[in-house]
């Protein structure tokens, strides 16, 4: 495919949605596949619902992920920069030009000055609602004379320019995704193009910036499908070649809703902040709504690139599964170096205050070896403080259940006291002493296999399940195995 060119182009509202992450990732992989180009561009010409910081998140977001772009908008030494032949990639800075192009489809009488009121608006709505009717513009301004209408906004009135649809003709484009799509103008509404604050509408600025940026392939979601007829008749009237559209299906949750932040997490900020890796999430996220035909669900990007077509993606939404989130999450947490883990991992130790800075710094042989022995058993990052608190706390909870079936014998009196003399008389207690330990105890007291090992996992980490008992009693050290297997002893006297 020649000079493909694809664009990402998100309005600075707030953090990213997974969503808008999955519509990136699409454009990307697409772009990437076929030598294109793949380009930000921020749409903010709804300046009433911009957020400060809103711009660097989406930048940051998706560098986080890995998704790179190659022109449009950048943060270079803290500041929003904008690089590339087609700019100025922030919408707000290209008024003028929208200007330039509304005149000319008013001249062309492909458009036209409305001096409705919103009252007046509210009022036809409200009329048309109670008749049954779908509430849209009536046209009331359709016809006012070029001239007068030029007049009446020399004098100061205030006006929009709305798109002037032709009466009941049908709009056909094809959809990469869904087909052939025709619509007939007359279940379409005259759009505002230029509202009264001087800015354009999506529908119009998306046009005119799409085409002076060459886009040959717009990839957005499917909620801007009903939008298209007017973009497509919008090409017309410009006398542009209109480009190849894909729409694709929502992210849904799984009661096959829109998935919304009333429901938990639903921006790219949350699941990193969860301790998601980013090429997990962009792996789950591509499997939301496609597959690649040999089904394989572990991809890197470059595999995606190579398996990617949208001719493989589903018609229908792409429901957001946690679990199978959390799988590959899984996977790619054990795949990782433990080195990685361990740099992933130490914020949230602090946070939870286990540890602070400078144990971090001194010990990263032990927070190495708290990474491996749980790095097996955790979905996200998050969870390492959670499930390593029977390591840190100074006291643990033995259930009375557990205690009766593994401590309350006569066995386990002789395997603390042998644990506590045998432990007590080494200076230190590393990793290598910790290895050989538990031989040592049973050559001490005779006891071995199930009726040493499970007394002293349970008596030690309150559990009968757990990860390996050598690592265990490294983590823990001298002291708290000796005031742990007292305290079993002073509980059976």
């Amino acid at each position: 495919m020649d000079n493909v060119r694809v664009r990402f182009a998100p309005s600075p509202t707030g953090y990213l949605h997974i969503g808008g992450l999955r519509t990136a990732l699409y454009n990307y992989l697409f772009a990437r596949k076929n030598n294109g180009k793949f380009i930000l561009r921020i749409e903010d010409t709804d300046q009433t619902r911009f957020v400060e910081g809103a711009i660097e998140n989406l930048i940051n977001s998706l560098q986080w992920a890995g998704i790179n772009y190659d022109e449009g908008v950048f943060i270079e030494n803290g500041q929003v920069v904008e690089k590339g032949d087609f700019g100025p990639y922030i919408q707000s800075k290209r008024l003028d030009i929208y200007k330039k192009y509304v005149d000319e489809l008013i001249e062309n009488g492909h458009a036209y000055y409305c001096f409705c009121t919103k009252e007046r608006l509210d009022k036809v709505r409200e009329e048309q609602k109670i008749s049954g009717q779908i509430p849209r513009y009536d046209g009331f301004c359709r016809n006012i004379p070029l001239e007068e209408a030029k007049k009446r906004v020399e004098n100061g009135e205030e006006y929009v320019v709305r798109l002037k649809l032709p009466h009941n003709r049908d709009i056909n484009f094809y959809d990469i995704v869904r087909g052939d799509i025709t619509i007939n103008t007359s279940d379409m509404d005259d759009q505002v193009l230029l509202k009264s604050d001087g800015y354009p509408t999506y529908h119009l600025a998306v046009v005119v910036d799409d085409h002076l940026m060459g886009i040959t392939h717009i990839v957005r979601g499917e909620e801007w499908l009903p939008s298209t007829p007017k973009h497509v008749y919008l090409y017309e009237a410009f006398g542009w070649e209109k480009p190849t559209y894909v729409h694709l299906p929502t992210v849904l949750n799984k009661d096959r809703k829109k998935l919304s932040k009333r429901q938990g997490d639903v921006s790219v900020e949350d699941f990193r902040n969860k301790g998601y890796l980013p090429e997990a999430l962009v792996n789950y996220l591509a499997l939301v709504g496609w597959s690649p035909e040999d089904n394989n669900e572990i991809m890197s990007l470059e595999e995606m690139v190579e398996k990617f077509s949208f001719e493989r993606v589903s018609k229908t939404g792409g429901i957001f599964d946690l679990d199978k989130l959390d799988w590959i999450n899984g996977h790619y947490i054990r795949s990782s170096s433990t080195e990685r883990i361990r740099e992933l991992a130490i914020p949230y130790l602090i946070n939870e205050d286990l540890i602070d800075e400078r144990f971090a710094h001194e010990n990263t042989e032990w927070i190495d070896c708290l990474v491996e022995t749980l790095k097996e058993n955790i979905s996200t990052i998050s969870e390492i403080p959670e499930k390593s608190k029977f390591i840190f706390s100074e006291e643990i909870e033995i259930g009375e259940e557990l205690f009766n079936e593994f401590l309350n014998n006569e066995n386990t009196p002789i395997i603390m006291n042998a644990i506590i003399e045998e432990i007590s008389n080494i200076e230190k207690f590393d990793l290598e002493e910790a290895k050989t330990f538990m031989k040592k105890i049973q050559q001490k007291t005779g006891i071995k296999g199930k009726n040493l090992f499970m007394p002293t996992r349970v008596a030690l980490t309150g559990s009968e399940h757990g990860p390996e008992l050598v690592n265990i009693l490294y983590l823990l050290g001298k002291d708290k195995i000796i005031r742990r297997a007292r305290k079993v002893i002073e509980k059976l006297s």
